[in-house]
């Protein structure tokens, strides 16, 4: 199961019922967080989430309204005794910012690793999942992030059996590894199914639309995008300063077909997000507008079932 919140939906300026973008989820002990405005403590204390167990921050880009909360949560993760290292994903320079950011967090009980986004896509893998960052259209460098929960086949008893494995080798073919006994190799192919569907979330803001966010958003079971403005009018705005309409993010919607998709980072002008939403289901019937601790619990297709 993969727990998704959205702690903040606002884009700019934070209001006073809407924190600043950032979203957490959780998967099998570890906590992701992307992106992490001013409140994003704040939201998480009210979701009722832990801070210490926060092992992945996804940065997409460095504006303040994406990173202004950083310190507050570093100091508040140190006071939780967590020692536990933590691993920062950002685009070039990722170092840099937050090594000026720490001047007022200097001395924290855990190491950062940091890794430093390059390529147009990378592929990232921590342990049971990984992460596809994907570079986007802003003013700065900014890249979206898939969060991806890969489901193997079932393990065939029977097929196992047939071949004489012991028991003590099937664990070692179920996490994809060979396994070597009286001089013969057996592959996971042998006694795994066919690779049943997993879990995904896109999540993609800041950036005008373009195709390559709609490939990302294949196959998603959710699919989070920015939709800054929500009156038509605001299109010149949204081209100008590299963001999207409510009618564009559902456009990305309608190619990506994900099964179910939100909208955030909302311009301090748009008040009432919702009143705007019927007009984006004439494009993509599943998109709704995402409001600050807006949860989902995502469960693989059998669990569903």
């Amino acid at each position: 199961m993969l727990d998704v919140c959205l702690l903040g939906t606002g884009g700019m300026m934070p209001l006073p019922r809407r924190h600043l973008t950032s979203l957490m989820a959780r998967f099998n002990g570890s906590n992701i967080l992307i992106d992490c405005g001013e409140a994003t403590q704040i939201a998480i204390k009210e979701k009722g989430w832990s801070f210490k167990s926060i092992d992945l921050i996804l940065f997409t880009h460095y504006h303040g309204d994406h990173i202004g909360g950083l310190p507050g949560l570093l100091l508040t993760m140190g006071n939780s005794d967590r020692t536990e290292p933590v691993n920062i994903v950002g685009p070039r320079g990722l170092r840099k910012v937050v090594d000026s950011l720490r001047i007022i967090a200097p001395e924290l009980p855990f190491y950062i690793n940091y890794i430093e986004l390059e390529e147009d896509f990378q592929e990232l893998w921590f342990g049971d999942f990984r992460v596809e960052a994907f570079k986007l259209k802003h003013r700065v460098t900014c890249y979206g992030y898939s969060i991806i929960v890969d489901r193997p086949g079932k393990f065939d008893v029977e097929k196992a059996q047939a071949l004489g494995l012991p028991v003590q080798a099937w664990g070692v073919l179920q996490k994809g590894e060979d396994v070597e006994l009286n001089g013969i190799t057996y592959t996971p192919d042998q006694v795994m199914g066919p690779e049943r569907k997993g879990l995904k979330v896109t999540y993609c803001t800041d950036t005008r639309p373009i195709d390559s966010i709609a490939e990302a958003a294949k196959g998603a079971d959710l699919f989070i995008c920015e939709g800054m403005y929500g009156d038509p009018e605001k299109q010149e705005d949204a081209i100008e300063k590299r963001h999207m309409t409510f009618y564009e993010a559902a456009k990305l919607g309608q190619m990506a077909q994900p099964d179910r998709m939100w909208l955030t980072h909302y311009s301090p002008s748009l008040i009432r997000p919702a009143d705007y939403i019927d007009e984006a289901k004439k494009i993509f019937e599943r998109v709704e507008a995402g409001k600050d601790l807006m949860s989902i619990e995502l469960k693989f297709q059998d669990e569903e079932a």
